[in-house]
């Protein structure tokens, strides 16, 4: 294929005494800013247009993902003062709708309908949250997929809308007051012009906003000009007697705890608890003066502690004077909510859902029943309520809705999802493989029932393994669609995430980072023994951390491979950290700045290790033009690398979505073209048929 001229500068960095080319600098510009980068992206896309629309398949992949993507879909509900707030798409509606209700199954009222507010529906809702007494919503409206928020409020009765706007919020909610006149936020300073999209989010602050001003009026509630790369997380205690705030250096989990009494006046300073960022202490309620916190403290897997505050002196080790009341298990504790009385834990067992129901002293009540063998989210509530809700789902089976009576112990399935998607046809198993170095890790592969292991199976390969997050099984439409073209979907757990707590994320990050990529390989290679697949039919894919895992993958392995997919991908590890979010990566992957870490990025980081005249396989890489937390540079000038690299007949291509960001409040529409993309790409590359 002719790729569009790619200007190679003479651009060279020393690190450490390394010198680095680093020839598509230029590209580090902001598409919308620079006409060069404009020109080049443009006529990448047009390229890859060309190419798949080309596919004959094509047309009929996006017709049957449509029409499979057509159903209703729920979120979980929540509950605020006998109202209850859910997430409703009524199939193929670019965003999903917020509904209030009188009861959790009730029909409801619209309250917002972010479908209004673009016709392409590009601008999403993103965080909400209620007042005490659900008379108002504060919520984040996003442009274009864009971590910046905007936020407004509303009258949850009348839906009028009150003249309060604030600008400039990235991340974290909003914490109301109890009195509903106001609440706490976190804001960054006003970018430079045209630098909202590139320049590095730091500086952040804690303001409180009174109803009704204007937002250079609020209030500054918490700020460390001296750490500018700290971030903040504040939370009211459900009773009104604290305001905790929890601080990170990181996307790390491990934090800082610090405190103070919500009737202390403004200027009193928060006292410390936790000072140092050793451990993960997330703050989940109180009881009275008694303090309840997650923790990976002498936990690798986690467990429950409570601190006495009243109790505390200046001179003594709260580590020592914490109390266990739910003690760690083999299993990974994902997350606890506190409720009057009761906790209710929610585990990973081999990266299957197990939920469990403790007193508060930590005495064992009952296993939470669900329904099968999947993933189940959600739990969230005030600790005064008497029952909450979660879903449940499986990569074959979409995400049912249940009720949790907190006094019976039982649950009641209040919504199902209708698909055309018959899944008494298709099934799931877990298997276990070994990695490069001899580690155990799981798998979980999914296919039509009665697949011959013949080798010949179309099989994708997708994977994540970074910053403690864990891939539990979870229904989506575009899996369903490719297993009923006849592929398999194939999930590996690997270091770097939470499945089996804070040693096995350890395991995969900074200079262990290489164990990532290695057990991704050793999956891929394990499929192929198993005889699922060959390389000519295994295409890998992953987005973020995991286009990063795909990009490190292919340049080590080129010839392992039929097809790759990365997405929105962190594939310059020596720069990442100068734009937007990449500062709080640092503890995940280290930074230049040591010249033992500088040596470990260089030996992996995907655009410094392509390899001119190397036979690259067939490759799309995929980004936005409005993602602000791993900017564009880092697939543009990965793809320019690769198209000039690649020795072989294999494309190489670049499909660049236009308002959109990293994922989040990407319309409907858009996942749908792009995943019909991704498959019909598949389709050609890996000579699929078959299938229905």
């Amino acid at each position: 294929m002719k790729y569009p001229d790619a200007r190679r500068e003479d651009q060279v960095d020393t690190f450490h005494g390394v010198d680095v080319p680093d020839p598509y600098r230029w590209m580090e510009e902001d598409v919308r800013t620079s006409e060069e980068v404009a020109e080049w992206v443009a006529a990448e896309n047009e390229i890859t247009r060309k190419y798949l629309e080309a596919i004959p398949e094509r047309a009929g992949i996006e017709e049957r993902l449509t029409k499979l993507w057509n159903f209703e879909r729920y979120s979980v509900p929540t509950q605020t003062a006998g109202k209850f707030f859910y997430l409703k798409n009524d199939g193929l509606q670019n965003q999903a709708v917020l509904y209030v209700a009188d009861t959790a199954d009730g029909a409801g009222r619209v309250l917002i309908d972010p479908n209004s507010w673009s016709e392409d529906g590009t601008v999403s809702l993103g965080f909400m949250a209620e007042s005490d007494d659900a008379q108002y919503l504060a919520y984040g409206r996003k442009d274009a997929g864009s971590d910046w928020s905007t936020i407004y409020v509303m009258d949850i009765a009348s839906g009028e809308q009150l003249p309060d706007k604030l600008e400039w919020v990235r991340w974290g909610g909003v914490q109301w007051n109890a009195e509903g006149t106001g609440f706490y936020y976190t804001r960054y300073p006003e970018p430079e012009t045209d630098e909202q999209h590139q320049a590095l989010a730091i500086k952040p602050a804690i303001h409180f906003h009174k109803l009704g001003e204007k937002q250079e009026e609020d209030e500054l509630i918490y700020s460390r000009p001296d750490e500018p790369t700290w971030s903040f997380d504040l939370r009211r205690s459900d009773d009104n007697q604290f305001l905790v705030l929890m601080i990170s250096r990181s996307t790390d989990p491990q934090n800082q705890v610090f405190f103070k009494r919500v009737d202390e006046s403004v200027d009193a300073p928060f006292r410390p608890l936790i000072e140092d960022f050793e451990n993960q202490f997330w703050f989940l309620g109180n009881v009275d003066e008694q303090l309840y916190f997650l923790t990976d403290f002498e936990a690798p897997t986690k467990r429950v502690v409570s601190l006495d505050v009243a109790s505390l002196t200046g001179d003594q080790s709260v580590r020592k004077r914490m109390t266990e009341i739910v003690p760690a298990d083999e299993a990974t504790l994902e997350g606890v909510v506190l409720f009057k009385d009761q906790l209710v834990a929610m585990y990973l067992k081999d990266v299957i859902s197990k939920v469990k129901a403790f007193e508060l002293d930590g005495k064992f009540l009952h296993d939470v029943g669900l329904p099968g063998i999947g993933s189940a989210n959600g739990f969230s509530g005030r600790q005064s309520d008497t029952e909450t809700f979660f879903s449940f789902t499986s990569y074959v089976a979409p995400a049912s809705i249940f009720r949790l009576d907190l006094e019976s112990g039982k649950s009641t399935l209040i919504r199902q999802p209708e698909v055309e998607f018959d899944r008494s046809l298709f099934e799931s198993r877990q298997a276990f493989y070994t990695s490069k170095d001899g580690t155990r890790v799981p798998i979980i592969i999914s296919h039509r029932k009665g697949l011959e292991r013949n080798s010949e199976n179309p099989t994708l390969l997708y994977g994540y393994g970074g910053f403690d997050i864990s891939l539990s099984p979870y229904f989506s439409v575009a899996y369903a669609t490719w297993m009923e073209m006849g592929g398999v979907v194939a999930v590996p757990n690997l270091r770097g995430g939470g499945e089996y707590g804070e040693a096995w994320h350890q395991a995969g990050k900074k200079l262990n980072k290489q164990n990532v990529f290695d057990d991704f390989i050793a999956a891929a290679e394990w499929l192929i023994d198993e005889k699922y697949t060959s390389t000519p039919k295994l295409a890998i894919m992953g987005g973020s951390n995991g286009g990063l895992l795909v990009g490190a993958s292919l340049t080590q392995r080129p010839d392992l491979f039929g097809a790759c997919l990365p997405a929105v991908g962190v594939l310059d590890m020596l720069r990442y950290q100068n734009f937007t979010a990449g500062h709080f990566w640092r503890d995940e992957y280290g930074t230049v700045d040591d010249e033992e870490e500088f040596r470990a990025l260089l030996a992996y980081s995907p655009y410094h290790n392509v390899k001119p005249g190397t036979v690259y396989p067939p490759t799309m890489i995929l980004t936005a033009d409005t993602d602000d937390r791993v900017v564009p540079m880092h697939s543009f000038k990965f793809g320019a690398a690769l198209q000039a690299a690649q020795a072989g007949p294999a494309p190489i291509l670049m499909r660049i979505e236009t308002r959109a960001g990293h994922g989040a409040g990407t319309p409907t529409t858009k996942k749908i073209e792009e995943t019909a993309d991704c498959w019909a790409f598949l389709w050609k590359n890996l000579r699929m048929s078959g299938g229905e």
